[in-house]
């Protein structure tokens, strides 16, 4: 119910209390956590009259190298800053560190919300 950023007190202390609860098109959605397997796509409403593909699993990367983008099988997730867990149930977040068939791959895209791996090679 809180609004990004704002505070819960005033400058004299006292508390801030919520004009309204969420409506129904202002709640969020479970993140889609996209793991490493065969593609399977799922499209979505998204607000207005817009759709938004999401990527419930993948195991193809556009892998970007010195000018160019190949399409990289994706093997494995190495390493995920935003959850160690994910690592071990193979999820691909954007900033995933992840082993593809040209080398380590650093993703750049969001897979739950643009529904393809979009990623840039890393020098290791």
């Amino acid at each position: 119910m809180k609004d990004q950023g704002r505070s819960t007190r005033k400058r004299t202390g006292g508390r801030l209390r919520p004009s309204h609860k969420k409506k129904k098109h202002e709640l969020g959605r479970e993140p889609t956590e996209t793991t490493v397997g065969e593609t399977k796509l799922r499209t979505i409403d998204a607000h207005g009259n817009t759709e938004k593909v999401r990527a419930l699993s993948t195991d193809v990367a556009s892998v970007a190298t010195d000018g160019e983008t190949v399409q990289a099988e994706i093997q494995d997730v190495v390493e995920n800053d935003a959850n160690p867990n994910y690592v071990r149930r193979n999820i691909v977040t954007k900033g995933a560190l992840i082993e593809t068939s040209e080398g380590r791959a650093r993703v750049t895209s969001r897979p739950g919300q643009t529904g393809n791996v979009n990623a840039v090679l890393v020098d290791e």
